[in-house]
């Protein structure tokens, strides 16, 4: 199953804190778990940012909701504890809880008229509805949708730039990653070689204790596994047994399965995988403005 959407967790989180004893957040999120059947995979499962579970995240802000729309309170750091509007609740037997019933209380429509809503920004990945995500959810939904449409746009210049720029970009990018020693080393070895399907060599590490040697072209249709073993026919002359092979269009399934075969380390970057480099290093593209998520800093309050 996939995780449930937030407002799915509501029901089960009153319930569970529904004795009227203080319960910890940590133990809620075991139990919640194992009410709703979760799998280990959808435990494991994380927000696009990749810096917190998304079930857990789904539950803390099902008990952010509750709290404002004052079914439940947090009388201390990391726990919990039922209301009695939220026995009343309970004890009216509702078969789920969702927002629209939160906003018979004038508190939590105060509060819901300054969450983030969905949407905003046009993606492939709009949701169903407003309701399906958290508000972290809708701005990292946001954030992806405008990485992805950069992504697109550095690939489509580096494919309309000429063979020469192509070639400084792999430097530069290279460099960035904290390969090639110096930019002087990198620029006498990438694309100079020539040699048997071999476009350059640049240092692995900055003591040039081993060598990666490069193929990067501005293919246009698919890359397939005969341009591969061509490639690391070339690695055998030389006697190498790391390469990266480059390219702006795509490998194939095929040339991919090929390369996790062989003993030469082989590593494979497509095109949109080259774009999606340069944006986490920051090459060709400028930070336009930066927004900062903060929380309450709770052990601040407590020392």
């Amino acid at each position: 199953m996939t995780v449930p959407d937030f407002q799915s967790w509501f029901l089960p989180l009153l319930k569970r804190i529904g004795d009227g004893e203080l319960h910890k957040m940590s133990d809620l999120y075991e139990e919640l778990a194992k009410d709703l059947r979760l799998s280990d995979h959808d435990r494991a499962v994380m927000l696009p940012s990749g810096k917190q579970v998304m079930f857990e995240n789904r539950i803390g802000w099902a008990r952010t909701y509750l709290k404002k729309a004052g079914l439940l309170e947090s009388p201390g750091r990391g726990v919990c504890r039922i209301t009695q509007r939220g026995r009343d609740t309970l004890a009216s037997k509702p078969s789920r809880l969702n927002i629209k019933l939160l906003e018979r209380y004038p508190e939590f429509v105060d509060f819901h008229k300054a969450v983030p809503k969905a949407g905003g920004a046009s993606t492939a990945k709009s949701p169903s509805s407003e309701s399906d995500e958290t508000p972290e959810e809708t701005l990292e939904r946001v954030h992806e949708g405008i990485k992805e449409q950069l992504v697109q746009e550095l690939l489509e210049r580096i494919k309309a730039a000429p063979p020469s720029f192509f070639e400084r970009l792999v430097v530069e990018l290279l460099l960035l990653m904290g390969y090639g020693g110096s930019r002087e080393d990198a620029g006498r070895t990438v694309g100079k070689s020539g040699d048997g399907g071999i476009d350059g060599v640049i240092n692995e590490d900055r003591l040039g204790l081993d060598m990666i040697y490069l193929q990067a072209k501005r293919w246009e249709s698919t890359v397939g596994r005969p341009v591969v073993q061509a490639f690391i026919g070339s690695l055998e002359g030389v006697r190498a047994n790391k390469g990266v092979m480059i390219t702006t269009s795509q490998f194939s399934a095929d040339a991919r399965s090929y390369v996790g075969q062989i003993g030469k380390k082989i590593v494979l970057i497509d095109g949109e995988q080259l774009a999606n480099l340069m944006v986490e290093h920051n090459l060709g593209i400028s930070v336009v403005t930066t927004y900062d998520v903060k929380k309450v800093d709770s052990d601040y309050f407590e020392s």
